[in-house]
């Protein structure tokens, strides 16, 4: 398929499957075959704009086309699984929309349709492909940072507020998406608080918090009700810190040469010596490339070259086994819920 143009079709044109469709139809190694939704005013839109595009509200003639490589679904969320497993199964090549299903067994279920049918499964984790994120995992990876002790995310507005699904679902996948890609590590246990002020049983701010294996903990912070619009992450190491700021427009990215290192004497009476130093603040120069471009440039290029996505199907299984989990805590009192419960 290097020759050829990855042939793709976007399921859901509401709110973010325009933009989908506007980067596939954009990039030089993809084409925007098909166009599908159930809403008439959405199909006339992409009538409009993609005049040499199939507009249809019938699902089952993209999966029945066999010249068609590539399925990507991006409409509400409790349809992602049904969708997605259909596509999978009919050995098309599925990019899903996150979080990739609701419940830890569907994503297994998906993950498990793509191996048996041999197509690429990925999701749409889009932060996961932030230059500013890329810099992250690149000062984590090289040890610049040193041991990593913990990481945590802010995810604050005053709005949208949403009645199908509460501040965790509809903030959470980001931000659990990057530390779950930072720390690149296997979520084992999690637990979660939230308050529900505005509606019965639809928290608008909740707080988890996330072990993995290695030790690393990683803490969430998001509501629709807050005075603050943050998008902020943080990563605190023993040598340094850094801090991704998507509120930011110059300073994406500063580095902080600030950390704590524990040291043992040779004489146990004195015990262990706790060394802080204070250096510079570093603002590394971020590429501009609009994420979403790169994120479905890296999905043609992984059907292309036969690679496997970085926002693969065991990625989008370990986000949804956090909110999973978290979601059962917040039921029952902030509990902490191991990941194997699932």
């Amino acid at each position: 398929m290097t020759a050829d143009k990855v042939r793709v079709g976007v399921v859901g044109l509401g709110y973010w499957g325009p933009n989908l469709a506007r980067n596939f139809d954009r990039l030089p190694g993809a084409e925007l075959a098909y166009c599908c939704d159930l809403d008439e005013a959405n199909l006339a839109k992409a009538r409009g704009l993609y005049p040499t595009t199939i507009v249809t509200d019938d699902y089952t003639q993209l999966l029945a086309d066999d010249a068609l490589d590539a399925i990507v679904v991006a409409t509400s969320v409790p349809t992602h699984y049904a969708l997605g497993k259909k596509s999978l199964e009919a050995g098309k090549h599925t990019f899903i929309e996150k979080p990739i299903a609701l419940k830890a067994a569907d994503a297994q279920d998906l993950l498990d349709t793509a191996d048996e049918y041999g197509v690429k499964l990925m999701v749409g984790h889009l932060l996961e492909y932030h230059p500013a994120v890329a810099k992250m995992k690149e000062l984590i990876d090289s040890g610049e940072l040193g041991k990593v002790f913990y990481a945590y995310a802010n995810r604050l507005n005053l709005g949208k507020v949403r009645t199908d699904e509460n501040a965790l679902w509809s903030f959470g996948p980001h931000d659990i998406s990057v530390l779950n890609y930072l720390t690149g590590d296997e979520p084992v246990e999690v637990s979660a608080r939230g308050e529900c002020y505005l509606q019965d049983d639809v928290e608008d701010v909740v707080f988890g918090y996330i072990k993995y294996k290695s030790g690393v903990v990683g803490h969430l912070h998001v509501s629709w009700l807050d005075p603050h619009k943050s998008r902020k992450i943080t990563v605190v190491g023993e040598k340094k810190m850094v801090v991704f700021d998507d509120m930011e427009s110059e300073r994406k990215i500063t580095v902080y040469d600030k950390g704590a290192t524990t040291t043992r004497t040779k004489f146990e009476t004195y015990g262990e010596f706790v060394t802080l130093h204070f250096g510079d603040i570093h603002i590394p120069k971020i590429g501009n490339d609009e994420p979403l471009r790169l994120e479905t440039q890296h999905f043609v290029d992984c059907i292309n070259n036969d690679e496997t996505p970085r926002s693969d199907g065991r990625d989008a299984l370990n986000v949804v086994k956090v909110l999973d989990a978290m979601e059962i805590s917040l039921r029952e009192g902030g509990r902490p819920v191991k990941t194997t419960e699932l």
